[in-house]
């Protein structure tokens, strides 16, 4: 294992972990709000939200895949030294790691079953930027807001197998927005 790979956690974890989690809470729980979050400093190509997210919600009973692009040897060595997760294939990860191109075709990751609709998967994808051009509507969303969705009629198509489905953390640089599978995708 590199050196590297030691580095780049949470300064104080518990302190850097709980913040991470209530901005992936507060995403999560109003659909296409952007949060900052900080602490993490993962080898790239790993962004630092997705690190965080990684530091914060992955550990060694939470199967990971990362896309072919982020699994160099310093990413492989991060993940089993800060999280211990171990690395799954597509259809058994509870967490997906790359961009949407890497990810697609996203019916291969878990949406659960009707007993546990809670055995799916999280992707979180990279975007290359925050924008408007979709509107959103749903549950934790007062009246609407707006984002840049990678592939709108995927999310639609998701959203139709409530209460099954996944769930998207987008990531961008130091930013995060959460999509849950109960989201409304329009345009």
């Amino acid at each position: 294992m590199e050196a590297r790979a030691l580095e780049g956690g949470f300064a104080d974890p518990a302190i850097g972990a709980a913040l991470a989690f209530r901005s992936v809470l507060d995403a999560m729980s109003r659909p296409g709000s952007i949060h900052a979050v900080t602490g993490a400093n993962p080898p790239a190509p790993l962004g630092v939200a997705a690190g965080a997210v990684a530091l914060t919600l992955c550990d060694h009973d939470t199967p990971v895949w990362l896309a072919p692009s982020l699994a160099t040897r310093e990413v492989l060595d991060w993940f089993a030294f800060h999280t211990g997760a171990p690395m799954a294939a597509r259809g058994k990860a509870r967490f997906a790691f790359g961009t949407w191109t890497d990810t697609d075709p996203v019916t291969d990751f878990a949406i659960g079953s009707p007993e546990y609709p809670d055995r799916s998967a999280t992707l979180v994808i990279e975007v290359p930027e925050f924008g408007d051009a979709y509107l959103l509507t749903g549950p934790g969303i007062r009246n609407k807001a707006q984002m840049t969705v990678p592939d709108p009629a995927a999310f639609q198509m998701n959203q139709a197998l409530f209460p099954l489905g996944w769930d998207a953390i987008l990531t961008c640089g130091d930013r995060l927005a959460g999509l849950p599978r109960t989201t409304i995708v329009e345009g």
